[in-house]
C-alpha cells in the first residue's frame, strides 16, 4: 500500500508559486510559437496595435466591413480574445472576380495582456471599421497607506 506524504505548509506555497511560474512560462511559449507560426494561406487575421498608457491598455484591431453584431470579444486575466465573421457582400447581378486579394471568414486573435486590467470598466468601441477596446489598469495597492482608525473602550 502506498504512503501518503503530506507536504508542510511552508512547501504547498512554493509549489503553488512554482505551479503559477510554468503557467507563465507555458503562455510565454504559446506566444513564441504564435509569433514564429505562419499564418494559414487565405485566413483573415486582422491587424492589431496595442498601446500602454499609465491609465491602461489601448487595443486597436481592424475589421472593416464586419458589423458590431457579428464580433466578439472576451477579456480574461491573461488573454484578450476577439473572434468574429467577415462575411462577403452579396453579388448583383453576374460578376466575373478579375482579382480578390481581401479575406472574407471567421477570424480569431488573441492578444497575451502582460499587465493586470480592470475587466469590469473595460470598453470596446467599432467605428469606420476600427474596434478600440480600452482595458483600465488595476490600481497597485501594494505600498500604499491606509489609516486606520484606532477605537476604545475607556
Amino acid at each position: 500500500m502506498a504512503k501518503v506524504l503530506h507536504a508542510p505548509a511552508f512547501k504547498r506555497v512554493e509549489l503553488e508559486q512554482l505551479r503559477e511560474r510554468v503557467g507563465r512560462l507555458l503562455v510565454m511559449l504559446q506566444e513564441a510559437t504564435d509569433d514564429i507560426a505562419p499564418p494559414v494561406p487565405g485566413a483573415l487575421l486582422p491587424p492589431v496595435d496595442v498601446c500602454e498608457s499609465e491609465e491602461g491598455i489601448t487595443v486597436r484591431v481592424e475589421l472593416p466591413g464586419v458589423p458590431a453584431e457579428l464580433i466578439e470579444v472576451a477579456l480574461t486575466t491573461h488573454h484578450l480574445r476577439i473572434t468574429g465573421k467577415k462575411k462577403k457582400g452579396a453579388p448583383r447581378g453576374r460578376i466575373a472576380h478579375l482579382c480578390s486579394e481581401r479575406n472574407y471568414g471567421h477570424f480569431n486573435r488573441t492578444v497575451p495582456l502582460r499587465w493586470p486590467v480592470n475587466v469590469r470598466e473595460a470598453t470596446a468601441e467599432l467605428r469606420n471599421g476600427l474596434l478600440t477596446l480600452h482595458l483600465p489598469k488595476l490600481k497597485d495597492r501594494r505600498g500604499a497607506e491606509f489609516i486606520i482608525t484606532v477605537t476604545s473602550d475607556e
